[in-house]
């Protein structure tokens, strides 16, 4: 998408998020719901598809515009970002990379609509972060194959009419071998969907646990149409998905340092401003230059992710681990600057303390990252493993 287009794209969903969704926080919060009205519009204005070609319906933005677009998605509650997150993330980015000709062209423009929305079911009760501990089985059969196992924490499950479903396909391999992607109907026979998760924060977004019990899907369900494909779809999937989630942390911070700066300005012990006292100050100081740190990072990864190379997924685990740690700090100096009420339900940094708190775990650990950067980097230093 041109600049200026992508501009007017930009300024609409700021505008969208501050005077529509934003009002609503407190709402969403109490029902643990998104009300349809805020869904609708969203298709509208393709934020289904933001992420998927435009080609198929969707707005094409790139890498860089990716994250921009997330920061103004990350200033209200992650739970509207989440509606539509894995129709362009994790679930989508499947198919755009991995997807067949008649894949592409049966599933992206529905979820670019919003028709469709489509999870990314690849977490297990012993596959959470290393993908390779994966137990759910796809076994070959005449026609396609039939799935067995269980998928835990799957957002947007309960909303959803399409499963990336990851399954081993080779009983005998190990590690991330012989592991592949299928895209399963959530209403096929065999296809259980578990009650709503109840979580500390994020009310809005739901997640549940999935059940295959026998579940059939022919053999143009298989992912790229070929086995032992699915690992590395999840990998590329997840590679971009930690560059996104990071901006949204970005947005995230930014709407506690302004809740923060404006409680400070305006709140007095003894009459004075409590932003006068010089420990307040700090706490606001060092936020700031917390976000406008994580915020360069992640610009930068996205321009890293877009030239590709080895860099790509380096900038990606980076920008994750800095930019989900940052959050938390932010967020605690946020309820440290509004002291008691920092605490109360009702108030917004409350809230998004709770909600913080998810970032560092999904889409890869702070603990994975550190992993991966530091395996990437002795096995290009000639360290053997």
């Amino acid at each position: 998408m041109d600049a200026d287009d992508f501009t007017a794209v930009l300024d609409s969903v700021k505008d969208f998020v501050r005077k529509r969704v934003v009002p609503l926080e407190e709402q969403i919060e109490a029902e643990d719901n998104i009300p349809e009205s805020i869904v609708q519009e969203a298709r509208e204005m393709g934020l289904f598809g933001w992420a998927i070609p435009e080609e198929y319906g969707g707005i094409g933005l790139d890498p860089v515009q990716d994250v921009a677009l997330a920061i103004e998605l990350g200033y209200t509650t992650p739970a509207f970002r989440s509606l539509f997150g894995t129709n362009n993330g994790i679930a989508g980015q499947v198919l755009v990379n991995y997807g067949t000709d008649e894949q592409k062209t049966a599933w992206l423009p529905r979820l670019a609509s919003g028709e469709v929305v489509a999870s990314f079911a690849l977490t297990e009760p012993d596959a959470g972060s290393d993908p390779s501990g994966i137990r759910t089985t796809a076994v070959k059969e005449s026609g396609g194959y039939r799935i067995n196992g269980s998928k835990r924490f799957i957002t947007n499950a309960e909303r959803s009419q399409l499963l990336v479903v990851f399954a081993r396909t080779d009983a005998t391999a190990t590690g991330s071998r012989g592991i592949s992607a299928f895209l399963v109907d959530s209403a096929a026979p065999g296809v259980t969907i578990g009650p709503r998760d109840k979580k500390m924060g994020q009310e809005g977004s739901s997640t549940s646990e999935i059940y295959f019990n026998d579940v059939f899907v022919g053999n143009e369900r298989l992912v790229g149409g070929a086995e032992e494909v699915g690992f590395h779809a999840a990998m590329a999937s997840l590679t971009k998905g930690r560059i996104h989630i990071a901006a949204v942390c970005v947005g995230q911070a930014q709407r506690i340092l302004e809740e923060s700066v404006q409680h400070a300005a305006t709140a007095t012990q003894g009459g004075t401003p409590i932003g006068s006292f010089q420990l307040i100050q700090g706490m606001i100081g060092e936020s700031y230059a917390d976000v406008r740190a994580a915020k360069a990072l992640a610009f930068d990864a996205a321009r890293d992710f877009a030239a590709g190379g080895d860099e790509q997924k380096l900038g990606s685990s980076a920008t994750k681990l800095f930019a989900s740690e940052m959050l938390g700090r932010v967020a605690d100096r946020g309820v440290q600057i509004h002291g008691g009420l920092g605490y109360m339900r009702g108030v917004a940094v409350e809230r998004f303390y709770r909600a913080a708190r998810l970032f560092r775990i999904y889409e890869g650990t702070s603990e994975i990252q550190k992993v991966v950067m530091a395996r990437r980097l002795l096995r290009a230093a000639g360290m053997q493993e």
